[in-house]
């Protein structure tokens, strides 16, 4: 379940505002991200893996509301860890050959080439 948005680090992006499937975050009043719906977090970590400046905490407990404190975070690196993990670059935001969902989105794309070429024959 997200945990935190470093304020310190945010930049106001709204990259985890736009990826969040559940809807959890909004923008404050000040620009920067906010945790609006805690709740409603399924633990995808798609915040944290967009995240350009490793701004978030996702604990990996679902069902938990992880009491985590931000200095410990900063001083243990967990800021950002999944991503790193993931092995993501900042450079690759679409992922790397540990990302299980890179390889879904190829498939998908050459599975929809290969429809468009096929219906595009059977109009000739």
């Amino acid at each position: 379940m997200i945990e935190i948005v470093d304020s310190d680090r945010c930049i106001g992006c709204d990259m985890c505002v736009k990826v969040c499937p559940r809807d959890v975050f909004d923008s404050g009043a000040d620009g920067l991200a906010v945790i609006a719906r805690k709740s409603d977090c399924q633990t995808c970590f798609l915040c944290e893996l967009y995240c350009p400046v490793d701004a978030l905490y996702v604990s990996p407990y679902a069902e938990l509301d992880d009491a985590v404190d931000i200095e410990q975070l900063n001083a243990q690196n967990l800021l950002g860890s999944y991503t790193r993990n993931m092995g993501w670059d900042r450079g690759k935001m679409g992922g790397t050959d540990k990302d299980p969902t890179q390889k879904l989105r190829v498939l998908n794309r050459s599975v929809t080439n290969a429809n468009s070429e096929n219906s595009g024959r059977d109009r000739r």
